[in-house]
């Protein structure tokens, strides 16, 4: 089997080198040629992916932002041939799915959503890990869910990234939930750790610091491309979790010790109910 990975980054590195030590045949392209060049040199991929050999590719992750995937998926759709398995691997669904299932359908392969929730405050080549995957789950949009033969064949085709799980939704449903439980998340991290108070934490921090800042350190062109995607369900969870910190904030300053104890118990049994 032949594997294309395009873009050569964290997430696409970590993919080449999965595939690659799951014995697959693997052709990369990277918009810096000295990463390609590293890459076959390194032994990860076994040649590079042009026009020509985008052709030769059983599977395709486009590991790019969505904007620059959509682009080089309408240059290169010509060239994959019938039957191919396409997927991306963004922090966004709608607009990458809407954009990219019917170029599929035009083209005679089958393009299908794909999001790996797995990652670092690290980017780049660089970092990349054969195992980076294992044991993550991956969050799939197919382009039919009643499909059952092919839902099988897209399983297959992410097997060699030792997942423990891959999870099928929408796209709609994929953007909702995870402006919650990531976007949010990297927000109120890039957020916390501007307070004046961080330049003197040495010494006075511990696990709960390094918990809520690690993923203050991110990749900031990226990020802002898929804040703006999902626009309107990230403002929904920010101005709800606002509201909430606005509660405690008024029950400490009215030093208002039942409001602030049911408001506490009320995050603390959240919590515990989440784990159930």
């Amino acid at each position: 089997m032949t594997v294309g990975i395009v873009g050569l980054g964290l997430i696409g590195g970590s993919l080449a080198k999965a595939y690659k030590k799951a014995g697959w045949r693997v052709l990369v392209y990277n918009r810096t040629k000295s990463v390609e060049d590293f890459a076959v040199l390194q032994g990860t991929a076994d040649g590079k992916l042009d026009p020509v050999s985008v052709g030769e590719c059983d599977l395709i992750h486009i590991a790019l932002y969505p904007e620059a995937s959509v682009k080089w998926l309408k240059e290169n759709a010509a060239y994959i041939k019938k039957d191919a398995l396409v997927t991306d691997d963004c922090g966004t669904k709608r607009m990458i799915c809407s954009e990219c299932f019917p170029i599929a359908e035009k083209h005679g392969f089958i393009f299908f959503g794909g999001h790996p929730m797995a990652g670092t405050h690290f980017s780049g080549y660089k970092y990349s890990k054969a195992d980076m995957f294992r044991g993550a789950s991956m969050i799939v949009v197919p382009p039919e869910f009643d499909d059952i033969r092919l839902l099988e064949r897209i399983k297959g085709s992410l097997s060699p990234l030792g997942l423990s799980r891959v999870a099928m939704t929408t796209a709609e449903n994929h953007d909702r939930m995870i402006a919650y439980t990531s976007q949010l998340a990297h927000i109120v991290s890039n957020a916390y750790i501007k307070s004046p108070s961080a330049q003197a934490h040495k010494g006075y921090s511990a696990g709960s610091f390094r918990d809520l800042t690690r993923v203050a350190r991110l990749n900031e062109n990226m990020w802002t491309e898929l804040f703006l995607e999902n626009a309107d369900n990230l403002t929904f969870e920010l101005s709800f979790i606002i509201d909430r910190l606005n509660e405690y904030k008024t029950a400490i300053e009215k030093k208002d010790a039942g409001t602030l104890c049911r408001l506490l118990r009320e995050g603390r049994e959240a919590k515990e109910k989440s784990e159930e």
